[in-house]
């Protein structure tokens, strides 16, 4: 995907759950929020993090290639949807297939409900609601061109190493310059970026 993307930058997340209130008005979804708001130490610190479905690119959505019901489609261009709720039967494999923790379960419905970067939106060229109300920039959608221009410095992660496993997403998180050290969704330490060794 990489082109036009939600960019995650967790320094700039205030917590303030604009992002989770603005995802329950998506019309594809009305009233369920997609995005998740972590507390990285809830009651310690007021550290938090959104996290949206990353999009897996490589290898190509764990959360699809385990559903047993082919309800999780990829688009063309690389967007993992929600599962079709005419097709998934609430097992949860997608859940404990996610690295990044993601897609959940609604147990009273039986179906899994993860963030779709707002395809009935982005597919037309708009922002996804919860960057469109995000008022510190946390949550950043357009190109790397855009965001590096806008935020000269930082650099940008779209790969992840998860024990021997690399996951590519079409998703990518905000790196300051000066730290190459952060916790992915999921608090896993992160010791490799885009493929180079970041430990010290």
């Amino acid at each position: 995907m990489m082109g036009r993307t939600i960019f995650i930058d967790p320094g700039r997340c205030i917590g303030c759950q604009a992002c989770v209130s603005a995802c329950r008005e998506c019309d594809s979804h009305r009233g369920k929020s997609m995005i998740h708001l972590d507390y990285t130490d809830e009651g310690h610190s007021v550290a938090s993090l959104p996290t949206v479905c990353m999009h897996c690119e490589d290898p190509v959505a764990p959360c699809a290639e385990v559903c047993p019901a082919d309800a999780i489609l990829v688009t063309a261009d690389g967007v993992v949807q929600q599962a079709d709720t005419t097709r998934c039967i609430g097992c949860a494999n997608c859940v404990n297939a996610c690295p990044f923790g993601v897609p959940k379960i609604d147990l009273q419905a039986k179906l899994q409900m993860k963030c779709n970067l707002c395809y009935d939106r982005t597919a037309y060229g708009l922002a996804p609601m919860c960057a469109t109300v995000c008022p510190t920039g946390a949550l950043f959608y357009g190109t790397a061109e855009e965001l590096q221009a806008e935020r000269p410095g930082v650099q940008i992660a779209d790969t992840f190493t998860f024990g021997a496993t690399e996951v590519r997403t079409g998703v990518a998180m905000v790196v300051p310059a000066d730290k190459v050290q952060w916790p992915v969704p999921g608090g896993l330490p992160v010791v490799e970026i885009n493929g180079k060794d970041v430990r010290r």
